[in-house]
């Protein structure tokens, strides 16, 4: 019989450690293998049962799936530290006007264009994209996590107010709520050890008492008969 374990795909920016943490202090029988994916790839790795769950964001295609919403991320854009953008707290998409903005193919947040004027080409990656904010070919609109991940000392970000977000979610085929699951479901969710992890509780079994003792009638005292 095959030992029981729970695969957890992740995309990129992406970091569960802080629960994977609380897995090895709940279910320390079972090991929790992480399995890094590319957003694109994300729910079609799940749906192929390649993962029993995925962090990933949305918008996604969720047909055949589960998905909770977590958190919502910020927007930031990418600039050289050089960027007069980089002197804002904030910026507006207003601010973009005249610079080129990179879309790349693999963007998470699912505009159809976003502000400023668009490259000549669609850099294939995120990854890429950063390459050419670096080269001085445009600006980047991401998620703060990916604005992270891809960390330059050359580059910095900003806020973008008024701009779509995206929002990371755990994802798993519908058909398949397993214990471990529920158990997963529970930890991201912050749910206690002693908690019912969202299961109806079992009825409570009816006390059965034992009948009152009768209390023996008492005997009525005759009086005593006149003479």
């Amino acid at each position: 019989m095959t030992a029981p374990s729970f695969r957890l795909a992740y995309v990129p920016g992406v970091t569960p450690a802080k629960w994977v943490r609380v897995w090895g202090e709940r279910v320390p029988d079972v090991p929790l293998t992480l399995v890094p994916v590319p957003a694109a790839d994300a729910a079609a790795l799940v749906r192929d049962h390649e993962a029993d769950a995925v962090l990933l964001r949305l918008p996604t295609d969720r047909s055949g799936l589960h998905a909770i919403p977590l958190y919502t991320e910020t927007t930031v854009v990418v600039v050289p530290k050089d960027h007069v953008v980089a002197a804002a707290d904030e910026v507006t998409p207003a601010d973009l006007a005249e610079d080129v903005v990179l879309h790349p193919v693999d963007d998470t947040l699912g505009w159809e264009q976003p502000p400023g004027r668009p490259a000549i080409e669609r850099p294939a990656t995120t990854a890429g994209a950063i390459e050419l904010v670096a080269a001085g070919v445009g600006l980047l609109v991401v998620p703060q996590s990916l604005a992270r991940l891809h960390h330059r000392r050359d580059l910095t970000y900003r806020p973008l107010v008024d701009s779509p977000q995206s929002r990371v979610a755990l994802s798993w085929p519908e058909e398949e709520t397993t214990d471990l699951m529920e158990q997963f479901i529970g930890i991201v969710r912050g749910r206690t050890v002693n908690s019912t992890r969202g299961r109806p509780a079992p009825a409570p079994v009816p006390v059965k008492r034992k009948p009152a003792a009768k209390t023996p009638p008492r005997k009525q005292q005759r009086k005593p008969r006149r003479r």
